[in-house]
Formats: structure tokens, C-alpha cells, sequence
């Protein structure tokens, strides 16, 4: 008689920033290849901390204006691709909603908040609110009474995440969790590591992940 097999844990670290589109891209194709292997594993996902714009001021930058003097990009480009993200945002349940005046934003506050969500169990919970409050409720996730309100949003207590933020107390074990992902050579996002050992760059469709997580299941020998 067959028993049926447990699922296998799977630890998944996604190295990420919020402001950047192609990490959520990411993450629902992931959410996709982890329904096709429902039942096979479980998983255990941590957002680790990259800053796209580091020296970003805090009042941020004119996206356009940003996204041209980074890429070179031309208007008409930029249009196109933000229209491709759109599109591709609307199939995977994710809805972007890119306007004229649209600002980009300096996020370490934003980590140091994610850093302390997941001392609380709400990592994934928040990081996923801060998606969302970038992209499509127009908020500025570099401001700490706004990250503070969307703390609030998904159940945390809202007073102590402002405080988190003025005090600093996680910003120097931000620091050293970059530095750690800087130094294995993470200079582009979003990368995805399945157990610590199977790296995965960008925003793959599903089936790669879903690839990936058959090796593990074989080299499991489940």
C-alpha cells in the first residue's frame, strides 16, 4: 500500500525592493508555480532587503525623470513598458496604475520595517501592502507615517512601527543583510534562492520556478 508523501519544506529567500515592478512580477509568477505544486511542498518565503535608488533624497524623483537619466530611456519607451508591465500586472492579479507626476522613492525605511515584520510574522503581509501602496494606491512608501499606516493595514501596531522607524533601532541589521547579498554578487532584482543553493534571477514565468522545484523534489528523493 502507498502512503501518501509530506510535503517537502522549501525555504525561498526573494531579494527584492519595493518600488521596483519586476519584483512583484516575480513573486506571482512564483505564487503561480507554488499552486501547480500544491501539495509537494511548503513553502517558507523571506524578502531580503536591495535598494534600487540608494542615494535617492527622501522626497524622491520624478519617475520618468529618473527612469531616463538611469536607462536612458525615451518617453515613448517608458510609456510602452509601463504599459507591458500593466498588462502583464492585470494577468497575474496585480494592478499597476502609472500616472503622470508619478514619483520614485528612497526605501530603506521601508526594510527596516520589513526587517521588523519579520520578527512579527507579518513579513510577507506587509511586504505585499507596500507593493500595493506603491503601485496602485499612489502613496509614498518613503514617508515613515505612511509606512506606519500600512503596518496598521495588515495588522500591526501602527505607534510601535513609527517608532521603529525614528529610532533606527534595525537600520544597521538592514545594512549587514545587504552587504550579505551584495557580497554573493546580487547587484540586479528580483533574484530568488530556493534552499539556499538554486539561485533564480528575474521575473521567470511559473514553469521555471516550477522546473527548479522538480529538481528539489527529485533530489529529495521524494
Amino acid at each position: 500500500m502507498n502512503t501518501p508523501q509530506s510535503p517537502i519544506p522549501i525555504r525561498i529567500d526573494i531579494v527584492s525592493d519595493v518600488v521596483c515592478p519586476w519584483c512583484i512580477i516575480g513573486y506571482k509568477q512564483l505564487e503561480r508555480a507554488l499552486q501547480q505544486m500544491a501539495g509537494s511542498f511548503t513553502a517558507d518565503i523571506h524578502w531580503q532587503p536591495f535598494e534600487l535608488n540608494p542615494h535617492l533624497p527622501l522626497r524622491g524623483q520624478d519617475l520618468r525623470e529618473h527612469i531616463a537619466e538611469k536607462y536612458g530611456t525615451s518617453p515613448e519607451q517608458s510609456r510602452g513598458a509601463r504599459a507591458r508591465l500593466t498588462e502583464l500586472g492585470e494577468s497575474l492579479g496585480f494592478s499597476f496604475d502609472y500616472y503622470d507626476g508619478m514619483r520614485i522613492y528612497n526605501t530603506f525605511a521601508a526594510h527596516q520595517l520589513l526587517h521588523w515584520a519579520g520578527l512579527q510574522g507579518k513579513q510577507m503581509a506587509l511586504k505585499l501592502a507596500l507593493f500595493e501602496a506603491f503601485f496602485s494606491r499612489r502613496e509614498n512608501v518613503g514617508d515613515p507615517g505612511l509606512l506606519a499606516t500600512v503596518a496598521g493595514r495588515v495588522g500591526l501596531d501602527a505607534g510601535q512601527a513609527l517608532e521603529v522607524l525614528t529610532s533606527g533601532r534595525y537600520a544597521q541589521a538592514v545594512r549587514q543583510e545587504q552587504a550579505r547579498w551584495l557580497d554573493r554578487e546580487v547587484h540586479a532584482v528580483p533574484m530568488f534562492y530556493f534552499n539556499d543553493g538554486y539561485p533564480v534571477p528575474g521575473a521567470q514565468e511559473a514553469q521555471t520556478f516550477v522546473r527548479v522545484m522538480e529538481k528539489l523534489k527529485q533530489r529529495s528523493g521524494c
